[in-house]
């Protein structure tokens, strides 16, 4: 259970970089704001690294290749096209193209590790998307067909790319290491690769140009939209599988709209709380365990079988 109310925590607080995000734009170019996010994770999370324990682990030589691409697609390609998307459309519509991440994780989740899909579960997947779409559109879908498809959208659909290569990938990285230790290092090459462009749009001269509101919404960017959220993602993706934490993905326009209303004033409407009951059905239909797989023990060789073999087995022994 305490996984699961993390997973929520973690929507909530990635609807809130909507916000974060809207704030900043055109106010911080692109590049720069996803430096300094990530340059305030890092922080964060090397101090909790050595804190919990008591030192930087070292990483193997074929853990180095897939950090590598955690670092380019989760921090350095998503947070491009977040804060350079955020620049054309409203945060809203970003939070819409963001809830089919789910889908692709569900489909590249089965074909890739073979993850079973069952009527329910993928009725569920529909029912929680088509509950976000509801909230964020305002209980009228069709909308977003006649707000044309332009750079903005094409480049929020970057961040599905990338936010799915992260999860899938993340799967694979889980097995060796702890969330902790693959976030720090993925926040630390995304951090690195960030540097160089943010400094071509100026970021070392405009640093004292921000505004206290910009600075407020880097650190939210940094402590609660990357720390606590990606490293109780993962911890997500490590207990329950990429698949079932990534439709958690789906509370986030919810949860944009919800903040919306107590922080931006907007009216909470009859959209959003039928939206929200069809999020959450969907979650639910999704995380249920359907009676036959219950009742049946895992087969030796069968994938999902070793993986979670491969966990039991490893328990705290994978902390480097």
């Amino acid at each position: 259970m305490l996984v699961y109310c993390k997973l929520l925590m973690t929507a909530f607080f990635w609807g809130g970089t909507f916000i974060a995000g809207r704030a900043l734009a055109g106010h911080v170019a692109p590049f720069s704001a996803a430096f300094l996010r990530f340059a305030v994770a890092s922080v964060f999370l090397l101090l909790f690294l050595l804190r919990i324990e008591g030192r930087i682990p070292g990483l193997r030589k074929k853990q180095v290749a897939p950090i590598l691409i955690l670092g380019m697609t989760g921090v350095f390609a998503y947070n491009f096209f977040f804060f350079k998307g955020l620049q054309f459309i409203e945060a809203g519509r970003a939070a819409v193209i963001i809830a089919n991440n789910p889908i692709f994780i569900a489909l590249l989740s089965a074909l890739l590790f073979k993850e079973r899909l069952n009527r329910v579960q993928m009725a569920g997947i529909l029912l929680s998307v088509a509950g976000a779409v509801y909230v964020v559109t305002r209980g009228h879908p069709l909308q977003l067909l006649s707000g044309g498809f332009g750079p903005g959208e094409l480049l929020i659909f970057g961040c599905v790319a990338s936010w799915v290569t992260f999860s899938l990938v993340g799967k694979t990285v889980l097995k060796t290491l702890p969330p902790l230790t693959a976030i720090f290092f993925a926040a630390v090459v995304g951090s690195l690769a960030l540097f160089l462009p943010a400094c071509s749009e100026g970021l070392l001269t405009n640093l004292g140009r921000y505004r206290a509101v910009d600075w407020l919404s880097i650190f939210y960017l940094g402590f609660f939209g990357t720390v606590a959220g990606f490293v109780w993602y993962y911890d997500g993706i490590r207990k329950i599988g990429p698949t079932k934490a990534g439709l958690f993905i789906n509370f986030v326009p919810v949860s944009a709209v919800i903040l919306a209303f107590f922080v931006l004033r907007e009216p909470m409407t009859t959209s959003l709380l039928l939206g929200t009951l069809l999020v959450v059905t969907g979650v639910f239909l999704t995380n249920r365990r359907a009676p036959a797989a219950a009742s049946r023990p895992h087969a030796p060789g069968r994938p999902e079988s070793a993986y979670a073999d491969s966990l039991k087995n490893r328990g705290d022994n994978t902390r480097e």
